[in-house]
Formats: structure tokens, sequence, C-alpha cells
């Protein structure tokens, strides 16, 4: 096509400038324009003086050969863009079959380097067809191995391709040595190590990543403890990948620990993942480690306190656990991490710590918290999130300790109003007796229910009974059951919450029963008529068969006694008829009819 853009040049109709980019181009037959992207020419036309080309939206576009030498940059037939357009089949193969292969063309087609990111982009989803995260992986694992590609640490640093092949211990240090700081180096030292299986000569380069190591974390002891101490376990992860004995002079987890008095800041320091080794170190360390870990839990975030509790727990040490969680929330100074970690737990573990407490303790803590703007408010959104929690630390408690909580509540500026209002219905669906409280509303005469005094008692002391030692001590049961192993399997564990729910339904039954009753003696009871606390005398008018009656309050029915309850048919029929009036009910199926002969008050 030179010849024609020559004559064009000649005829004036194209500048001599743009000869030889149009010959790359059509020589190419593939483009890239900076706004429409990848493209193909599929035309060119001298006598109009134009390209038409594919763009991938804009098919069959027509572009003047001026325009098009200067917007346009010719790319290679073995660019993977213009390999996906003339070829795609034979990529997706290679894909499937030789990994290697076809990274090796995405990083030429870019100069020889390209991100994670951009070799995603070209390859997702024409090429890699399904789990793209799964390939990737077999992947990075055949370059590791592969002296061509150097693969960054960071996934935004670009993945190198180099003709010239280097070994893989040569590598190792190479990538190890450019790293700088303890930190940079710590983190080399890891990827290392997850290519020592394949080092035929391990010692060679432990050697030297171990020294380098050494000289750092001698200078960081003091200064950087906690990067000192993941140091000191890359360190000693690699001797033992290489089967090498450790060296007298080198420094131990103990020589950080006996340096930094403070075992909070330099175990919240320490990368997550190390954090159980941290404490395993720390434990090793110092024969007292259970009271500065006990210490830190009100001062780490939650995901750390949770390890700090497993150790403690695993090590024997649950009775101070929870004595320095009870005594934290009852003074409510335990802080909103400890307290969102002790809400996402909740196990039967600690059943006997969960309660209302903790709630108002929660409280406490997010007010706290708002006048600090470094804290979050993770608890507060959790506690919104999780529908059960209010429910579940409520469940045990006493109806008067519910009604002081759901003014605290209604009091408190943590929540917003809708958010309160969630809550505030979270309680009454637990349990109806404070609806009135919250609405301000009072119940209907019809729901109070008479009762006498003594039967008042007996239900309180039946309530209190329930409340103070059968409940807690199904608590008690359930983490006892629990700890015998297997949840799926243990009859115990499955009795002891089924009683649980029993309890805790007769508790709500009880409650919403002692928020109507009304007591009294029965003394003012009206003798005109039938009322609640006479004694009534009556004829049944088929039989003429005399028959005695005495209507007492809703809980002291005695039926062979003829002690009825003001709420039984019998009652409700009797009730405010005068002497002298015929009455009628059903009783045992039949209609029953008496005349009322006398009434006389229970008390006199």
């Amino acid at each position: 096509m030179r010849e024609e853009f020559e004559k064009l040049a000649a005829a004036g109709k194209l500048d001599a400038k743009h000869i030889e980019p149009l010959v790359a181009l059509t020589a190419s037959g593939y483009c890239h324009h900076r706004s429409w992207g990848f493209g193909r020419i599929k035309a060119v036309d001298t006598v109009f003086s134009r390209f038409t080309i594919d763009f991938q939206n804009k098919s069959g576009h027509h572009m003047d050969l001026g325009f098009a030498a200067e917007s346009l940059h010719p790319i290679s037939r073995d660019h993977i863009l213009a390999r996906k357009a003339g070829d795609l089949d034979s990529l997706r193969q290679m894909a499937a079959l030789h990994h290697l292969d076809l990274i090796k063309v995405v990083l030429q087609s870019y100069g020889g380097q390209a991100t994670l990111e951009q070799i995603q982009q070209v390859l997702v989803p024409d090429v890699i067809t399904e789990d793209w995260r799964k390939w990737w992986e077999v992947a990075k694992k055949e370059m590791k191995k592969d002296g061509h590609f150097q693969i960054p640490i960071k996934k935004t640093d670009p993945i190198l391709y180099q003709a010239k092949e280097t070994g893989l211990a040569d590598r190792l240090l190479t990538d190890f040595t450019a790293a700088k700081g303890l930190k940079a180096r710590t983190a080399m030292a890891l990827e290392a190590l997850k290519s020592f299986p394949d080092l035929a000569d391990k010692a060679p380069v432990a050697d030297s990543i171990i020294a380098a190591l050494n000289t750092e974390i001698g200078t960081h002891l003091r200064t950087q403890p906690a990067v000192a101490l993941e140091g000191i376990f890359a360190r000693d992860d690699i001797r033992a990948a290489a089967g090498m004995s450790p060296s007298a002079e080198e420094h131990t987890p103990a020589a950080i620990w006996t340096a930094e008095a403070r075992f909070a800041p330099l175990f919240e320091a320490t990368s997550a993942s190390k954090h159980k080794r941290v404490l395993q170190s720390f434990k090793e360390s110092s024969p007292i480690w259970h009271e500065a870990v006990l210490g830190a839990l009100n001062h780490l975030p939650a995901k750390p306190c949770g390890e700090c509790a497993s150790m403690l727990i695993h090590e024997g040490k649950m009775a101070q656990l929870k004595d320095v969680l009870a005594q934290l929330i009852s003074r409510h100074s335990a802080s909103s991490e400890l307290l969102l970690w002790l809400a996402k737990e909740r196990s039967d573990a600690f059943a006997d710590i969960l309660g209302p407490e903790v709630f108002r303790a929660m409280l406490t803590a997010i007010e706290r918290d708002q006048f600090n703007e470094k804290k979050s408010n993770r608890l507060r959104d959790y506690i919104m999130a999780d529908q059960q929690l209010l429910v579940d630390l409520i469940g045990s408690a006493d109806l008067e300790v519910i009604k002081d909580l759901t003014r605290a509540l209604q009091l408190s500026p943590c929540f917003e109003d809708m958010d309160k209002r969630s809550l505030l219905a979270r309680i009454v669906k637990t349990y109806p007796a404070v609806q009135s409280l919250i609405s301000g509303e009072h119940g209907k005469q019809d729901a109070t229910l008479v009762v006498s005094w003594e039967s008042l008692e007996r239900r309180k002391t039946e309530y209190n009974e329930l409340v103070q030692k059968t409940i807690p001590a199904n608590s008690k049961e359930i983490a006892i059951a629990r700890s015998y192993g297997d949840l799926r399997e243990n009859h115990e564990y499955k009795a002891a919450k089924e009683m649980q729910k029993i309890l805790m339904r007769r508790k709500a039954e009880l409650e919403a029963q002692l928020i109507r009753a009304r007591g009294t003696d029965f003394a003012t009871a009206k003798t005109d008529v039938v009322s609640i606390g006479t004694i009534v005398d009556v004829t049944d008018t088929n039989s003429s068969q005399a028959e005695r009656y005495t209507i007492l309050g809703a809980w002291d029915s005695i039926p062979e006694k003829n002690i009825i309850s003001y709420l039984t048919p019998i009652a409700q029929a009797l009730l405010n008829k005068k002497a002298g009036e015929t009455v009628e009910f059903e009783s045992d199926g039949k209609t029953k009819s008496v005349r009322i002969d006398l009434i006389q008050s229970f008390k006199a």
C-alpha cells in the first residue's frame, strides 16, 4: 500500500508525513484509539482516502486517512488484543493447556510487564471463561517455578517477563535483597518460604536470608518491637524449612517481651495472621502472661479480643476471664470493642454473664465513644443488625429490670429515633407488659386481674424462684452440657435447651399476669348484687337443689369447694345480679338455670 499512499501524497490528498504511519497500520491490520479502544481495519479506500474500521462499539466506522495516521496506533498481529480478534479459540486452548505461554503473550503485548488487573481485564471473560481466581492461582504457582517471570508482593505492581532465565535461588535472593527495611524483608522472606519446596539446595538461600534478618532484627528490638517479632517468626520459619539449627547469639521473642513491658500495644501492632503465634510466644516468655492478657482485653479491637479469650480458655483461665468481664460490665467500664466481641461470641459458656446489664454497659460504651472521634460505631451497628441480640440479653431479666432498661433506652442519645423504636419494639415483642410504659398508655380496666393478696404473693414467689434460681441453674446446665462436645449428639445439651424454652415461656406468662394483677382482701365487696368477694346461695330451678358459690379472685379457684374465679362462665353469669333473679349459664355442656337466694360478703 506504500505506492498508493505515495500517489495520494503526490496528488496533494495526503501529507507525506502520514505515509509511514499508514503503512504500519495497514501492515498490522489492527489499531488502538484512545477513546474507542481496539479496532480491526477492514478496508482501505484510496479513492475516498479513508479506512473502514470495526471498533468494539463502532462497527464499520469510516475514518479519513490523515486523521487515522495521527489518532491511531498500530497493534502487532501478535498482540493479545489482535489474537483475541483473529484467533480466540487458540487462546482459549492455550489458557487450558499452557498457562505460562498465555501470560507471556499478555506481558509481551504490553512491553514485557503488566499488572494483575491489566491481565485480568484482557483475559476475562473472553479467554478465561470459567473461574478466574482458580486459574490464576495455578498460573502463579507455575510462574514462580519458571525463571522468566518476576511476581511482586504488591498486587498493584507490574509482573515482569525477562527473556533470560534466572535460577530460583538467585531470584529469591535478588527479590529479598531488593526489599528495603525489616518489614519489607520479612514479607519477602515469607514469599521465599513458599518456594522452598522447589529448591534443590535450601541452605545457601536460608543462610543469606537469616543473616540479613538477624542484622535488622537487632536494630528494631526497642524502636519497633512488633516488626522485630514478626521478623523473628519469619527467620525461624526459614530455618525450620531448611532443616537448620538455631544460633545461640540470635535474638528470640523472649528478648522482646523482656524489653517491652506493655503487651496490648505490641499485640495490636502485629499482623492479625500472627496473633496466635504472638500470644504463644508471650505465654512462653512470661510466667504471669495471663494477667497481662486479661488487662489488655479492654484496650483491644474485637477480633484480637477474641484471640486473647480463646487462648485464656484453652489454657484453663475461663474463671479469671469471666471475673474480669463481670467486673468491667458491672462497672460500665467495658470498651465497645470488648462488648462487640462478647455480643458476637454469645455462646452458652458465657450464659451466666450475658444479661440485661451487658446491654446497659453497651449503652454506656456507645455514649462514651460519641466523645471520641476516632471511635467507630461498630457496636451500635451490630446491635441494630443482630435482631436476636437484645432479646437474648434481656431474656432472663426481671420485669422491673426490663422497665428500667426500657427507660434508659428511651433516654439514650446513642440511637436515632427510628433505630430506637426498632429496639423498643424488640423489647415489647418479648415483654408485652412494657407496652404501656413505651406508649404512655395504661391498660384498659377489663385487662386488670383482681386477685387475693395471698395468691398474688404465691405468684410473685414462683416468679422470683424462676428468675433467681431455676433459670440461672438451667443456664449452667447448658454450659456444662455444651462442654461435652458434639452438639448434634449431645442429648444433655438438647434437653437443657428444651427446658430453657419451657422456663422462658413460663417466665413470660407470669410477667404478663403480674403486670395486670391488682391485689385485694375483698373487704369492700358489695352485697346488694353479686360481686367479686361474695358468697352466693342459689337454688336449681329444675331440681330444687340448693348450691353455694364463693366468687373470688382470678387465681383463687378451689373447684372441689365451689370457690370459683370471677372469670369463670358461672361467675360471669352471676356477677351484678340481685337476690331473687334467675340466671342461666352453661355447665358441663348443658344449660343450667338457678335462682339467687342470698348474697353475703366472703370477708364477713
